[in-house]
């Protein structure tokens, strides 16, 4: 057995993963059972009651999370004028137009974020089969593409993260790291999860919040106890 897997197994001993925990405390669980020898990313993982083939059951969006996510985020935005300077003023790592577009074509991806000002997204929309397998494509319905550049990166750049349901009905996102502490990683949830709720579609019928986990990169998934992340009285239907 390698010493990774005998780590991952000696954490797996370490608790009951019966056992549905407060979310502070299941975020305490997580931090406890880390043993890798970095700093590790904490994640959520929201199973919602919807069917994300109906496009009306669709659930995305992005938030700024109140203690950001801990990660340095690249930003490049698609702008000409002064909109590419605002950006570049707001933080921006790269900002163009075709030269930017030329250089991502060519393979040259050193961003974690791409924002867009609408008369650029012609030019973007010819990147799509680059850009949209890496989750890079700015959408208007998550704030990247928009005419306010300067407000765009600078919400990325304090920790901005977007989400998508995915097609099992669940929610797969980074909220933090180890280093950060138990009140900011449940003040990150907290702030994630009532955002979810916010957009719960109105067709959406039964228990919408399924189950919650919360794990780092390289540790086991803990179980949170969904009454106590603020949710709203659960009911059948």
């Amino acid at each position: 057995m390698g010493r990774i897997a005998k780590k991952r197994k000696e954490a797996l001993g370490k608790y009951d993963r019966a056992v549905f925990h407060p979310l502070p405390d299941a975020l305490g669980v997580v931090k406890k059972l880390a043993y890798a020898k970095f700093d590790e990313s904490v994640d959520v993982a929201v199973r919602l009651g919807v069917n994300p083939r109906h496009a009306d059951q669709m659930v995305r969006g992005a938030i700024v999370l109140p203690h950001g996510t801990g990660k340095t985020v690249r930003v490049a935005v698609f702008a000409r004028g002064d909109k590419e300077k605002e950006a570049l003023d707001a933080g921006a790592d790269i900002a163009g137009s075709d030269d930017l577009a030329k250089a991502i074509s060519e393979g040259n991806i050193e961003f974690d974020r791409v924002i867009a000002t609408p008369d650029m997204m012609g030019t973007v929309g010819k990147l799509g089969r680059i850009l949209g397998p890496r989750g890079l494509m700015p959408n208007p319905k998550v704030g990247t593409v928009t005419l306010d550049v300067a407000r765009a990166v600078q919400e990325a750049k304090a920790g901005k993260v977007e989400y998508r349901v995915d097609k099992a009905g669940v929610v797969h996102c980074r909220i933090g790291r180890l280093s950060f502490n138990e009140q900011q990683l449940t003040d990150n949830a907290h702030a994630l999860i009532a955002d979810l709720i916010a957009k719960k579609p109105s067709t959406a019928k039964g228990i919408y919040l399924r189950s919650v986990t919360v794990s780092s990169t390289m540790g086991p998934g803990v179980r949170v106890d969904t009454t106590t992340v603020d949710a709203p009285k659960r009911e059948d239907g």
